[in-house]
């Protein structure tokens, strides 16, 4: 068996698609080192004709490409390719997204094997994001709150991970579950985050792999919607694993960011207070046991938000 593979979700983005498999048939040792190029289309609205002709012209890539039997949104289509795999590493991409160098899929293999940070074997390892056009880094995208402390490390340890730029251990998956189905849009990578340092690994970020996010350096301002989705799904997270002052202190300070993105929306403010209430009724609490929170505490982890 080969040691990678990569699962993509695709939706609505049939060029950058197609350019993201065009980069990685032209990295160095794809043929040998991948068992699996896995895309799942997310029941795109476009026509991804221009994709398949490609992969149909690949015969030597090892693609499988699907289309989802509904838009599952991004942890659940995941859940949904991983079922489809078999490479012991998978390797988590943006479908807007490249691989800046070519023998990023050799440094991946050895900051892995070389990866165990006090005694915690590293169950992710979450990369340097840069923005395609300018090649400054991506702010939201590195997997620490506090920016200028770690911004130009190599590499550190921390407490989550970019969710579309990552590789991670099938194993862990195995051993802690897979990304949380009940949260369609955002925060999934908390969930499973809690779960994995709580397991005892640790998650690691190397900037010597390299992704190129095809978004502008203005960012994608995120619907009304998918604010809300985050806002709850935070507050959910805090409720499922941390100690229950976090919890409140989340739901508040998310709030008043929702009503600051959504123009005041006071109405929306309460539907979203509803939702977390009816979540939070359905959710059974796991909180972390003390080592792991001592553990991200000695992280600088951002627990409060």
């Amino acid at each position: 068996m080969k040691p990678l593979s990569f699962l993509i979700i695709t939706y609505n983005r049939v060029n950058d698609m197609l350019a993201l498999l065009q980069n990685i048939a032209g990295l160095n040792e794809a043929t040998t080192l991948l068992e699996e190029i896995i895309i799942i289309n997310n029941c795109s609205t476009q026509d991804y004709n221009l994709v398949t002709d490609y992969i149909h012209s690949q015969p030597q890539l090892p693609i499988l490409y699907l289309i989802a039997p509904s838009n599952l949104g991004v942890a659940k289509g995941r859940n949904y390719g991983l079922a489809l795999g078999k490479a012991p590493i998978i390797i988590m991409l943006d479908d807007d997204a490249e691989l800046q160098n070519k023998d990023c899929l050799q440094l991946l293999l050895q900051e892995f094997e070389k990866h165990t940070i006090n005694e915690r074997t590293t169950a992710i390892l979450s990369f340097k994001v840069l923005y395609y056009d300018t090649l400054l880094m991506q702010q939201n995208a590195l997997p620490h709150k506090q920016y200028n402390a770690y911004k130009d490390k190599v590499n550190f340890e921390t407490y989550y991970f970019a969710g579309g730029a990552h590789a991670i251990k099938r194993s862990v998956l195995t051993h802690v579950g897979n990304y949380p189905e009940q949260f369609f849009y955002g925060m999934e990578e908390y969930d499973l985050s809690y779960r994995i340092l709580d397991a005892g690994y640790s998650i690691g970020y190397t900037s010597k792999v390299v992704m190129l996010h095809k978004e502008s350096p203005l960012g994608r301002q995120p619907k009304e919607e998918k604010i809300r989705m985050m806002w709850v799904n935070k507050t959910v997270v805090a409720y499922t694993y941390l100690p229950k002052i976090y919890t409140y202190t989340t739901a508040i300070l998310w709030s008043i960011q929702y009503l600051k993105l959504s123009s005041f929306n006071v109405n929306g403010c309460i539907h979203g207070y509803k939702q977390i209430y009816k979540a939070l009724q359905l959710t059974q609490r796991m909180p972390i046991s003390t080592i792991t929170l001592q553990y991200l505490k000695k992280l600088n982890a951002r627990l409060w938000y």
